[in-house]
């Protein structure tokens, strides 16, 4: 799969790391609606070199956090350590704990939750590679260490307003939410509009951002649930 020729100036040539058939194939689909991105194809994690990687010309490695996140750390290390320049994404279940802050230290420039859906991804991408979704160590460590703070900021948010946030962070239209939750597009946009008065963002993408960088994403498995 690649990107028509001329279509775009600033395709990025990608390459995924991954040995979970289910999320290559979710991968796969996300791409398909950014052109932004040409994949270059797949490579398993368990035999994948920092030179395989410069080999294949990519511009962006997309990491699946894998069972072995030791693996997948020394992987990261060695592919900055070859080339500066490689861009590094992480895919991870949850946006906490000790493997976030080593990724980002061996040198992934991101990481974004498996939560989302797939059509949102090559927005995410996009956006974590314009730095928009960047998670230094000292962002995690904050993230981790002040639960009650954090949590405080999103007390504002009514229980609808944030089942609303969670199905536009894992990529929903406001067609697909008004008919989740029975209600019409005005009523969602009603509610979007105070979510991102509340968030202190000025749109949808915004709202997303502020989401994923907090932890406000649903927990795997459980995107379509709706409080109610």
């Amino acid at each position: 799969m690649s990107a028509q020729p001329g279509t775009f100036a600033s395709v990025k040539k990608l390459v995924v790391v991954s040995d979970n058939p289910m999320m290559v194939g979710a991968i796969r689909t996300g791409l398909l609606d950014g052109p932004a991105f040409q994949l270059l194809g797949y490579l398993d994690p368990g035999r994948t070199t920092a030179r395989r990687i410069k080999d294949t010309g990519a511009e962006v490695v997309l990491v699946d956090e894998a069972d072995c996140p030791d693996q997948t750390i020394d992987l990261i290390r060695s592919i900055k350590e070859d080339n500066q320049e490689i861009a590094v994404v992480c895919l991870v279940i949850q946006m906490e704990g000790d493997y976030l802050e080593r990724a980002v230290e061996a040198g992934a420039s991101s990481v974004i939750l498996k939560a989302i859906h797939p059509s949102a991804l090559a927005t995410f991408l996009d956006e974590a590679l314009k730095g928009h979704i960047a998670h230094s160590p000292a962002r995690i460590n904050a993230l981790s260490e002040a639960p009650d703070v954090l949590a405080d900021e999103h007390l504002s948010l009514t229980s609808r307003e944030l089942g609303i946030l969670r199905l536009v962070a894992a990529g929903a239209t406001n067609h697909e939410i008004a008919q989740q939750l029975w209600i019409t597009r005005q009523t969602v946009k009603f509610h979007l509009s105070n979510i991102y008065r509340k968030l202190g963002v000025s749109n949808r993408t915004g709202a997303c951002n502020y989401a994923h960088l907090n932890g406000m994403m649903a927990p795997s498995g459980e995107a379509a649930r709706i409080a109610s």
